[in-house]
């Protein structure tokens, strides 16, 4: 087949037409002239009004088949990082033998308990297709649609993120090649001799020992091991070095093990739920999720910027494989936590540097800073926080 191309422009321009007209210029020459199959743009809400029509305007000038995109707080693009000021990140992408069908996906109340989505995409082939997702984090119940989507179409990934940038309902602005749409979730289903692969990384290390959950009702436990589980934590964090015990006081997480029939454990088995609350008089740990249940093995957790780095690194490295990448064929998008960044990282572009050292030469990237990344663990879809989740595009091996 013929090899997928891609190409992507970072503009740190304030003006929007200035800005538009740059990113024109490189997809352009980049792609050589050819038509985009798939066009992601990413943009700061530094833009302001030129949001509204910068889909459209996009879409005409590279002749793109499908468009989408968002707002970010921060914006990704090749080997940079723009958290402050004005960005817009466009990454187009040639894929041939492969369909990329759009969709746009909202939720309506069915019962006072049950939600219904409308505009679920379909897929042809499981085995070859994959989903990008953009949502707005105040209108769109995001971990119950992934949860649809697992049980709709076991296998398929989905990845990418929530749209960011605005401090309330309507801020965050979804992008299409019609124009902004209100709400809901936007993306694509991309089908064919293309695959994404996902990189998921949490930035999490197991520490102490796993234990069992013996007991627990909703999304609190309260025993592991057959130990009450406040006291398990403690006990856990009194038996690391200090600079552990100070990263659990901090912020301490725990890992659900997703694979029952795994005897032991790597920081990868593990979806990461945070410790959101201590409920004494239970002697029980309250955690970010409810689908915690008897039976299910979890360890505790820490994360630094150390640890989230390697993991990182870890993470692409082990995704991509042994094999050769030829970097002239593959590209890439990012989506990295708000809390990310320079608010963990002393070095900047931190993300996209982890991203692009898995590879020989610089390949096209592009992303945002969002309010929660989507992407599988364990072979199912979920909403994370504080994650990295990375979208490699490469011809099928």
């Amino acid at each position: 087949m013929n090899e997928p191309r891609f190409a992507s422009v970072l503009s740190t321009l304030s003006d929007s037409d200035a800005a538009i007209a740059e990113v024109v210029r490189g997809i352009q020459a980049g792609l050589k002239g050819a038509k985009p199959d798939l066009v992601a743009c990413f943009v700061s809400h530094h833009h302001g009004p030129a949001i509204e029509t910068l889909g459209p305007r996009l879409a005409k000038a590279l002749d793109a088949r499908v468009l989408i995109g968002c707002t970010g707080e921060s914006i990704v693009g090749n080997t940079r990082e723009i958290e402050r000021g004005a960005a817009l990140s466009v990454w187009a992408s040639v894929l041939p033998n492969t369909t990329v069908r759009a969709f746009a996906v909202v939720a309506e109340s069915a019962t006072e308990e049950t939600i219904r989505f409308i505009g679920v995409p379909q897929v042809h082939d499981r085995e070859r297709s994959s989903l990008l997702v953009f949502a707005d984090p105040f209108s769109f119940p995001a971990a119950e649609f992934l949860e649809l989507l697992n049980d709709k179409m076991p296998g398929v990934v989905a990845i990418g993120g929530m749209a960011s940038g605005g401090q309330g309902p309507g801020q965050n602005l979804l992008i299409t090649e019609e124009g902004l749409v209100e709400g809901g979730a936007i993306g694509v289903v991309i089908e064919g001799d293309v695959e994404v692969r996902s990189v998921v990384s949490q930035g999490c290390r197991p520490v102490g020992k796993a234990f069992v959950i013996t007991a627990c009702r909703e999304n609190f436990i309260l025993k592991l091991g057959g130990k009450q589980a406040l006291q398990a934590l403690m006990d856990t964090m009194q038996s690391l070095p200090s600079k552990d015990q100070t990263l659990m006081q901090r912020g301490p997480f725990v890992g659900l093990a997703l694979d029952a029939t795994k005897s032991s454990f790597e920081r990868s088995d593990f979806l990461v739920r945070g410790i959101i609350g201590l409920e004494k008089k239970l002697n029980a740990i309250a955690v970010s999720d409810d689908s915690i249940r008897n039976g299910m093995t979890v360890q505790f957790l820490v994360r630094d910027a150390a640890s989230a780095g390697e993991d990182l690194v870890h993470s692409m490295r082990e995704r991509l494989g042994d094999a050769p990448v030829d970097p002239r064929s593959v590209g890439a998008l990012v989506f990295s936590c708000n809390g990310r960044g320079s608010r963990m990282f002393e070095k900047p572009d931190h993300d996209i540097g982890c991203v692009q050292s898995a590879f020989e030469a610089e390949i096209p990237a592009a992303g945002f800073f969002a309010m929660g990344e989507i992407g599988p663990v364990g072979g199912r879809n979920f909403l994370h926080g504080f994650t990295a989740s990375v979208a490699v595009f490469r011809r099928r091996p």
